[in-house]
This record gives structure tokens, sequence and C-alpha cells, in this order.
């Protein structure tokens, strides 16, 4: 179902409102993937669809694990629903029940024509899914979630500048799982300069995934073109540019609707200030440092009455690995400070 949610994610499908995101992977009776597909936008064919045309005659007797519940409908293609039982598939596992009333009923279907179906798996992170492109069409620009990694004392990095590793190993495979449902990485100039990220998906194993966001980087600074993030391993583009809502425009003119921030504190400040950041996702390991990089840079508060106090949307506990302690994610929602903060000049 993760990489069902994968494909869900890939980039440039159009931001249309009767358009779902859906993804969809075919496993023979041991489990290994016989075939995959994903929507790709009105009048194209259904994930089911694709992945059933691509699996031929070898997609009989499979489990179909997709996203969304099968369409029961006639729209711009068939009902999905018919397409698996004609091609003779055994059993569907999906994640989210489909809420429109038009396409509903698919499960009703397949249990009729003798398909097991079990649903709900991965739920939440279907639905959180569907709601990224919700906000997307509705805010006319991509989704934002900001991801970072600190100590107890809030620190994302000691006085040397070291960071590696602030978070745990369960944190950062965590991390390569929000990564893969996005379709843009966002960083700073600086980030790059200094840190030299890869910014690239990976598997536990440490391989990287078939398909790979956007690597993007957002400032004026000239770059050399030797450091990692310009390799091959994904596209990377460079906007020159130092406002949030700028970056964002270009994004979504290239068709980004997901983009996880993952630059300093002074690239997470510039989005915040301009409220312009749409979910949090925090991971907190038991570590002091007592000095060293904030995880965010000046909001320009300055009283505890315009304090950024974020809805706790989620908090889970990730285990610790090989001996490590655990860290702890945090998924929030910001709301607007009571008084907001002034934009910076530059």
């Amino acid at each position: 179902m993760r990489r069902a949610l994968v494909l869900a994610a890939t980039p440039g499908v159009p931001m249309v409102a009767d358009t779902r995101r859906v993804g969809c992977v075919l496993l023979d009776d041991a489990g290994r993937t016989v075939a995959e597909g994903h929507h790709r936008g009105p009048g194209t064919p259904h994930a089911e669809a694709e992945a059933l045309a691509r699996a031929g005659a070898a997609a009989r007797g499979t489990t179909a694990v997709v996203t969304l519940e099968p369409c029961h409908h006639t729209g711009r293609t068939g009902p999905c629903t018919e397409a698996l039982v004609r091609a003779g598939v055994r059993r569907v596992v999906y994640a989210e029940a489909d809420a429109n009333p038009v396409a509903a009923g698919g499960r009703a279907a397949l249990e009729a024509a003798g398909i097991e179906v079990e649903s709900g798996l991965l739920a939440d992170e279907a639905a959180r899914l569907a709601e990224v492109y919700r906000v997307a069409l509705r805010e006319q620009r991509p989704f934002v979630t900001w991801k970072f990694a600190a100590t107890l004392d809030g620190r994302s990095a000691a006085a040397d500048g070291t960071s590696r590793w602030v978070s745990g190993r369960a944190a950062r495979l965590d991390t390569h799982r929000l990564r893969a449902l996005c379709d843009t990485m966002l960083v700073g100039t600086n980030t790059v300069a200094v840190d030299d990220p890869l910014l690239t998906v990976r598997d536990e194993d440490g391989v990287a995934l078939d398909v790979q966001p956007l690597r993007a980087v957002m400032g004026e600074r000239g770059l050399d073109p030797a450091r990692r993030v310009f390799n091959d391993d994904a596209e990377t583009v460079h906007l020159r540019t130092r406002d949030p809502h700028v970056a964002l425009a270009d994004l979504g003119a290239r068709g980004r609707q997901h983009v996880l921030l993952e630059g300093g504190p002074t690239l997470a400040a510039a989005f915040l200030r301009a409220g312009l950041v749409d979910e949090i996702v925090a991971y907190v390991a038991p570590v002091l440092l007592g000095a060293g990089r904030s995880a965010v840079g000046d909001l320009g508060i300055t009283g505890i009455d315009q304090a950024f106090r974020p809805v706790v949307a989620d908090v889970t506990v990730l285990p610790g690995i090989d001996g490590e302690e655990p860290n702890v994610r945090l998924t929030l929602t910001p709301r607007a400070p009571s008084t907001p903060a002034p934009r910076r000049k530059d």
C-alpha cells in the first residue's frame, strides 16, 4: 500500500476538482509485483485499469492493492469494478472508501462478483494525500509540509554545525516515507552549500526508489554544480528567488502540488512568516545540546501573545532501532498568530 501511495503522489496530475489521485499495485500469491498503475488526469485510465493493462493475462488471480475504493460508475472511463472482475482479480485491498456517492458502491459490486475485499489499510495516509490536493486546488499553489528534526532544546545542529545525526534511524527512515508522499523537496542555497544533501528517497536498505520527487533549491546565491543535489539521481531546479510566494508560484506552474520543506531555519522562518506552511512534521530526539542552530529562524515575534501555536494532529513514538532511544514524531497544523508577524523587507 505504501508503494501505491507513492504512485498516487506521482507528479504531473493536473489540479482538477473531480480528479482523484490513485495508485494501484497488483501482487501475485508470493507478494511479488506483477504490475503498477496510477491515475494521470481527466479522461485517462484509472489506476486499476492501467495496472491491469500492463499485467495482461498475468492479472488473473492477483491481489489489487489500491489507495481508493474502485469506482462503480461510468464517467470518462468505464467502471474499475468491472475491469477487475473481467481480469480475474482474486482479492482487492483498498485504503480509503470513496465518499463520492456517484462513484461509490465498488466494494459491494466486487463482493457480489465473488472477489474478496479488505479495506482501511493505511487509510489515514490515503486521506491525508487527498487533503493535500484539495488544498492545492483551493489555494492554487502547492501544499507545503515543513519537516525538521530537533533536540529537546530545539536545536537542529550543534555549535560546530554538525547535525548527523540529531534524530535516530527510525526517524530518518520515516522521513523517507514522508518524502515518498511528496512530489517536491525544497531547500535553501545555504543548506546545499553547507550540508551538501543528496535529497533522494530511499528504501530501508538504502536503495533509491524508481520515482523521485523534484529537488528544488531556493535562493539567489550561486552554487557549485558539483554539489550532490545537482547529480543525475533526480531532477533539480534552482529557483532564484528569496520570496516563498514566487517560489511556490513557480513550482505550481511546473505542476507540483506537494512541497516538503527541508531547508534550514531561515527558509522555514520565511515560509512561516508568509503563512505558507500547511503542515508541520517534527521529529524530536531525546538529546540536549544547550547551544547550536535553532530549528527555525526569526519570526518577528516579540511577545508570548504573538506566538505561533499549531494544533497537534498526531503524536507517534518511533521505537529505537539497534539500541537507540525512541524518537517522537509530532504532526501539527499551523494556525495564524494572534498578531501577524511583519514581512521582512528583503
